[in-house]
């Protein structure tokens, strides 16, 4: 991952753990239920936004990285069948 990429997932990161720490606020206290649930749903989607930028920079680094010699470094070495493999189960999990 690029260091300009890294700093936009953590700068993501800090913000939902705000955002769920305002819904444990929220819950204790006992404010209406759908409020919760919208704050609850926004921290998926920005969950969702942070599993996009991973998985756009393990396909850029580890993926096509691997024949341009741009590998990520803790990128293990695979053929192109087990990368495609690797993309396959690693989405089938983000998508769940």
């Amino acid at each position: 991952m690029n260091t300009d990429a890294k700093v936009e997932v953590q700068n993501r990161l800090r913000r939902i753990s705000g955002q769920v720490n305002g819904i444990q606020k929220m819950i204790d206290e006992d404010r209406y239920c759908v409020d919760i649930l919208t704050q609850v749903a926004a921290v998926r989607s920005a969950l969702d936004a942070v599993g996009i930028a991973l998985l756009t920079s393990h396909i850029e680094t580890c993926v096509t990285g691997a024949d341009a010699g741009t590998q990520h470094e803790c990128a293990r070495k695979m053929t192109q069948e087990e990368l495609v493999q690797e993309v396959r189960s690693t989405l089938g999990r983000f998508l769940k």
